[in-house]
């Protein structure tokens, strides 16, 4: 009744999403401050990163820690970004938070800018490209 028991230990948990288990809770990848990747990195899960990656990521939603690094394109359907981007960013929900450093061109669907972040770079929301599209001549 009064005994003591074992303290419990918190433990953080990283899955890949592999396709096989529908009906499961949303998976996610976390890439750690001491992680450092060269080459291009996809994912169907989500993704934190918080360490350094050189190379084109590609997945459904990322969150970039502050400290992060990232030289080359981002595609996600949402984005939350406050570290340092160099490169090209397509996401369809974008947040750039007050600590981001982004130096690229930036293609949206819903955009979030704190005030304090720094873009150096050209915007354009979607729907205005697929507009601007020319037709296509039908023969």
């Amino acid at each position: 009744m009064f005994r003591k028991s074992a303290p419990e230990t918190s433990r953080s948990t990283m899955t890949t999403s592999t396709g096989n288990n529908a009906g499961m809770a949303a998976t996610f990848s976390i890439l750690g401050a001491d992680v450092s990747i060269k080459g291009d990195l996809s994912a169907s899960a989500d993704l934190h990163i918080d360490g350094t990656v050189e190379g084109d990521i590609t997945c459904a939603a990322l969150v970039q820690g502050e400290k992060s690094t990232v030289t080359g394109a981002i595609t996600a359907q949402s984005a939350r970004l406050s570290g340092t981007v160099k490169g090209s960013i397509e996401a369809g929900e974008l947040v750039i938070l007050k600590t981001a450093r982004i130096h690229g061109d930036v293609t949206y669907d819903a955009l979030t800018i704190e005030q304090g972040a720094q873009v150096d770079g050209k915007f354009a929301h979607r729907l205005q490209l697929v507009e601007e599209a020319p037709l296509a001549l039908v023969r």
